[in-house]
């Protein structure tokens, strides 16, 4: 007859167990309380409420120049979020790069990439929320505009909202990759404002940079609910922007010396 042994047969106490892994959803608290609970967090995104409500003061106080339509006050108020909003994103995932507390965080979490997703989700959360806000003040613009007796057209659709959320959300995904690609918040906030700017004027030299890289142009018909013959320099510029300077975001992080 055979006996089989074990730890506690011998006297022995049991080997502690591995840790559960921290869940996804608290990896993702962590990062909103980051993104939203501090001093600097807190006036950041106060002002981009007050950029959003600032500059929807141009249609309301320029009827004769503007077209009074509710899609074109939404559309202002996407320009409005989306001036400091990726700022937002950025800060996310460069914070603590800048602050060198990153080690701290990719000690309890050493699986990098769930971290990274966890800001991502975050960042997408942000843009969505700043998107309703920007439909509200919007709304309000215009119930401001026809209680002063003006007519407003009511030409919502569910493409111009579509595309109005989107739009927003991609420019925070384009902060998103800058931050995790360049991993300085000076460095990525300037290139958020410079690099766009510098790909508008070479735009106007080039056909191929105005129509297939240029943001300004190819999301813009995002923006407009104009798909028609656009899909593929509106895919081109997303790649551009967003899908390879995240990709080589990502690799950077994870193989990164932490000290």
């Amino acid at each position: 007859m055979t006996t089989s042994l074990s730890p506690s047969s011998l006297g022995l106490a049991a080997a502690p167990s591995a840790p559960a892994p921290i869940p996804f959803s608290r990896l993702v608290r962590v990062e909103w309380a980051k993104a939203t609970d501090t001093r600097a967090a807190r006036w950041l995104l106060a002002l981009v409420a007050l950029s959003t409500a600032g500059i929807m003061l141009v249609p309301v106080l320029s009827p004769t120049t503007f077209d009074q339509t509710h899609a074109n006050y939404l559309r202002v108020a996407a320009l409005g979020l989306t001036i400091l909003l990726p700022v937002v994103a950025i800060l996310l995932l460069t914070g603590e790069w800048s602050h060198r507390s990153v080690i701290t965080t990719f000690t309890q979490e050493p699986r990098r990439i769930r971290v990274v997703n966890a800001k991502l989700a975050v960042s997408l959360v942000l843009g969505t929320g700043g998107a309703v806000f920007g439909g509200l003040v919007a709304a309000a613009a215009v119930g401001l505009a026809s209680a002063s007796g003006r007519a407003v057209d009511a030409d919502l659709s569910a493409g111009v909202i579509a595309g109005y959320v989107l739009f927003v959300l991609l420019n925070v995904l384009a902060g998103v990759a800058l931050g995790a690609l360049l991993q300085s918040s000076a460095t990525a906030i300037a290139a958020s404002f410079a690099l766009p700017a510098g790909v508008a004027v070479l735009g106007t030299a080039s056909t191929f940079v105005s129509d297939w890289i240029d943001m300004s142009s190819t999301w813009n018909s995002v923006l407009e609910n104009d798909w028609a013959g656009h899909v593929p320099q509106i895919m081109f510029s997303i790649v551009f922007w967003v899908a390879i300077p995240l990709a080589a975001g990502v690799v950077r992080t994870v193989r990164r010396d932490v000290t």
